[in-house]
């Protein structure tokens, strides 16, 4: 049975509402065939669902009856607004090059009666007329393809935002989001802005060890519970974490507070200083520090029924260490790897993990601490650490705090020079050693070098795979960075035996190539 939606006597916010929610599930590809009479609202909607698109309540909007059609380019994808009532014969349709425009946008079609063989698999078929009342319209959306699982998420949403008072009125704008099943948009409530996260749960994937998939030997979060048990740990750490305004676990779906737009990345590309930030989050992570293991296990016995925060353990740096030779190998190579190869490669990080696994300094590590995630928030004041925003920290474990000192240190999706990071870390170190007089130096350089190590070999994987998997090409640019930063972490004069295995396997000529799609 196809998924429906219908809203009797729809006011026009109420279509609106419609449009906006539309948008932020529209992909490359789908068609949404606007039936109804004359007056019925489908232009309305059309233009609605236009402008939520590219962003611009105001734009202009012309109706394409005698053009016939009408394109627009927003940042995520192209949007085509056909009208076909002027058309005569259905052959005339297939000269408008709709089937190029599909490739690269979605397609809005008024009277597709016209012109049947227009509409694609994926397609939300939208039935207005008038409604008892004036002004008033009945709708009625009825999916095909992969729009049935997307109208259903569609209506779990607007009764999520109903339960909360969030009113038809408000707008409600697409938020680029991660590299996740995690979607977001923007909206504000009594003047204030929050963010809607949509991550709705996810099955397990194929077990690929020991009878468990790849996000249970891992420890990744597995659903919205987790991102509130650690917001609230780091908050009661004095850190910067968005509010928490509402929350329905079951369903995946949560209202948290907007932290902003001045996030490391664009603000570098906008002209901020670089090194400014980075000194601000690396204060931010000796604070952080204050958060210790005994501290995260007393406050995961006082959840109940709350995620609770896990160890950093050997199964998941390994398993983590293992998507280089699974993904990044055949796609560079052409081919899978070799047993000798691996098994070397096993055996090279088996020392290093077991010695990581023995250190005893461990505090709460949000494993993805880098530019996507942190914001500048200078207008805040006090202490540098007061001034950074922490999001995306669902993943976090107990582990070594060296890793998230590195994660920034070494950006995955900036270059942070070499004079910067050894300045930055050397802040970092003078500040702990202050504060702890047992702090062990070589220790700490060591983890920091072995983690780095660990952490870009993964990072290469899943570059690698989100290609290979997901279709997502930008990725690939990083990889000559990544090695970069993995070079400087296999210099360290303990993690020879392991540099030997990447020196003979991917000399500098293939570390330098960015693979192509």
């Amino acid at each position: 049975m196809p998924t429906t939606w219908t809203l009797p006597e729809a006011s026009e916010t109420a279509v609106r509402r419609l449009a906006e929610l539309i948008g932020l599930k529209l992909r490359a590809g789908d068609t949404l065939a606007l039936h109804g009479d004359l007056g019925a609202g489908k232009t309305t909607l059309a233009r609605a669902l236009i402008r939520a698109v590219i962003g611009d309540a105001d734009a202009e909007v012309p109706s394409p009856t005698f053009a016939l059609v009408q394109t627009y380019d927003a940042p995520r994808l192209g949007l085509a607004h056909v009208d076909l009532y002027r058309l005569s014969d259905e052959a005339e349709a297939l000269e408008l090059g709709l089937a190029d425009l599909a490739e690269r946008s979605a397609i809005l079609i008024e009277w597709p009666e016209r012109a049947p063989s227009l509409l694609g698999p994926d397609r939300l078929d939208i039935l207005l007329a008038e409604g008892q009342a004036q002004d008033r319209r009945e709708i009625t959306v009825r999916a095909a393809g992969s729009w049935n699982e997307r109208l259903a998420r569609l209506r779990e949403i607007a009764q999520f935002l109903d339960e909360n008072a969030i009113r038809p009125e408000t707008p409600i704008a697409y938020l680029q989001g991660d590299a996740s099943p995690r979607a977001y948009a923007r909206l504000a409530h009594d003047g204030q802005p929050l963010i809607l996260m949509d991550w709705p749960p996810q099955p397990d994937g194929p077990a690929i060890k020991d009878g468990q998939p790849y996000s249970r030997i891992a420890h990744l979060a597995e659903g919205t519970s987790a991102f509130e048990s650690v917001a609230k740990l780091l908050q009661s750490g004095g850190l910067v974490v968005p509010e928490i305004h509402a929350a329905d676990h079951a369903r995946g779906l949560m209202l948290i507070g907007d932290l902003g737009d001045r996030v490391f990345g664009s603000e570098v590309a906008a002209g901020s200083d670089l090194e400014t930030m980075w000194a601000a989050a690396t204060d931010t992570l000796v604070a952080m520090r204050g958060i210790d293991a005994a501290r995260v296990l007393a406050w995961n016995a006082g959840q109940g029924s709350g995620a609770t925060i896990g160890l950093y353990d050997r199964g998941a740096y390994e398993i983590e260490t293992t998507l280089l030779p699974d993904w990044y190998w055949p796609l560079m190579k052409g081919a899978t790897i070799s047993n000798d190869a691996r098994a070397a490669f096993d055996a090279a990080w088996a020392d290093v993990l077991d010695r990581i696994c023995g250190l005893d300094e461990q505090t709460i590590a949000l494993r993805d601490y880098h530019s996507p995630n942190l914001l500048f928030m200078p207008e805040r004041g006090g202490a540098a650490s007061n001034t950074v925003g922490l999001i995306d920290f669902q993943d976090a474990l107990i582990g070594h705090p060296a890793f998230d000192l590195v994660s920034l240190l070494q950006d995955a999706r900036l270059d942070v020079a070499p004079d910067i990071e050894d300045r930055l870390y050397a802040r970092y170190v003078t500040a702990v050693a202050a504060r702890e007089p047992a702090f062990d130096e070589g220790q700490f350089r060591f983890a920091y070098a072995a983690l780095g190590a660990q952490r870009n070999t993964k990072i290469l994987g899943i570059f690698a795979r989100l290609w290979k998997r997901d279709g997502k090409l930008n990725y690939l640019r990083h990889i000559p960075r990544i090695w970069r930063y993995l070079e400087r972490d296999l210099a360290h004069p303990d993690l020879t035996q392991l540099a030997g295995w990447y020196d003979l396997h991917f000399p500098a000529g293939l570390r330098a190539r960015v693979p192509s799609a």
